[in-house]
């Protein structure tokens, strides 16, 4: 089993901030134009050869839009040949021609990810800032079947489309996607806190999903929505279920076996920023994730294994105990541990407790308080 504390379980690689896009919550507020100081594609294959020595951890190559990376075929190819799995994140913009996507199947892209943040263009095209993105995606979508490429649909949630995730889920099937990639907006870049669904829609649309789950042909997962796993594991104890190697999720929670059992969200164990995730900015700078902008160091300074696994930043964030607030005191700290990107984004502190929950720990019940 993956020990987190030394190695990642994914890296997301920052290729580039260039993009055509102007999405409402894009984190990186990309830009039209590359960045001169973006890593160098010899500098980017050093990087990926410290990724592969990191127990071989999935790579994603977003942005940004990645496809604006002339060598992003190349890059690909070398952390293929090495033998990581890489997958693409690109923006739906003309780049996305059947062409490009016939390239990336030849040098063995894994599988792509693309945007759909409504089931119609009047709300996805809103969204992303920009007409016709919807029936580009759309297209893009129909060429990945065409040439056998595996599909990712990744949706933001937002007071935006929450009323209508039902028509999402018959999009996401219709389009046979084998993933759907649930991020539940955190107010940081383009993102405002305005735009966010409440904690009562937060606990409303988990629970949803976990009923969906049970009916619906493709995965589901969750991004900046750790509580999920705290619903998931909560609804598995109700119905009385055990995990694959039978242990009882009761027993999951109650004797401490978090580390033994998955099935709580596709990635395993309690993924969170800086836990089993680390992000690398297009020009070298490491944080625990996208979503959470706290520098710990720079791959052109100090090797990515170092700054994973000694940085005080990410050895704060690997310990649930040392969380604040209600979090700091949850039973469910170690399966979920909250948003560490949307604590940070609303409270200034990515030890406090995640403010969009409406959960209430066994230890705060009898001391008549609902907040810390």
């Amino acid at each position: 089993m993956r020990d987190f504390n030394e190695n990642p379980f994914i890296v997301i690689w920052e290729l580039t901030r260039a993009c055509q896009l102007k999405c409402l919550h894009c984190r990186a507020e990309a830009q039209y134009h590359r960045d001169p100081r973006e890593l160098t594609f010899e500098e980017g294959k050093k990087l990926i050869d410290e990724i592969y020595d990191m127990d071989e951890p999935m790579l994603v190559f977003t942005g940004g839009d990645p496809l604006m990376r002339p060598d992003v075929y190349d890059l690909a190819k070398y952390a293929i040949d090495k033998g990581l799995r890489v997958s693409m994140t690109p923006s739906a913009t003309p780049n996305v021609t059947k062409e490009a996507i016939r390239k990336a199947k030849e040098v063995g892209l894994a599988r792509w990810a693309f945007s759909l943040d409504g089931p119609n263009a009047e709300i996805h095209d809103h969204f992303r800032g920009t007409s016709g993105s919807f029936d580009l995606t759309i297209r893009a979508i129909q060429y990945l079947h065409e040439l056998d490429i595996p599909v990712q649909i990744n949706t933001v949630i937002s007071r935006y489309n929450v009323h209508v995730l039902d028509e999402m889920v018959e999009l996401v099937e219709k389009l046979k996607c084998v993933l759907w990639s649930v991020f539940f907006l955190v107010p940081t870049g383009r993102g405002k806190e305005s735009d966010m669904i409440s904690p009562v829609e937060h606990e409303r649309v988990f629970r949803w999903l976990y009923e969906t789950s049970k009916r619906v042909p493709f995965d589901i997962k969750t991004t900046a929505g750790q509580h999920y796993r705290r619903v998931v594991l909560q609804s598995k104890m109700r119905e009385g279920k055990t995990a694959k190697d039978g242990i009882h999720y009761e027993d999951v929670l109650n004797k401490g076996l978090t580390g033994q059992v998955d099935g709580l969200g596709r990635a395993p164990r309690g993924v969170n920023d800086g836990n089993g995730f680390v992000f690398i900015s297009h020009i070298g700078d490491v944080y625990p994730s996208g979503l959470l902008p706290v520098k710990a160091g720079n791959v052109r300074e100090t090797p990515l294994a170092d700054i994973y696994r000694n940085s005080p930043i990410f050895q704060d964030l690997r310990n649930p105990d040392k969380y604040k607030g209600k979090c700091g005191v949850c039973e469910f700290r170690h399966v979920c541990g909250g948003s560490r990107s949307r604590a940070y984004a609303v409270t200034g502190d990515y030890l406090e407790s995640e403010p969009y929950c409406i959960y209430i720990p066994k230890a705060l019940r009898n001391k008549g308080t609902n907040c810390c």
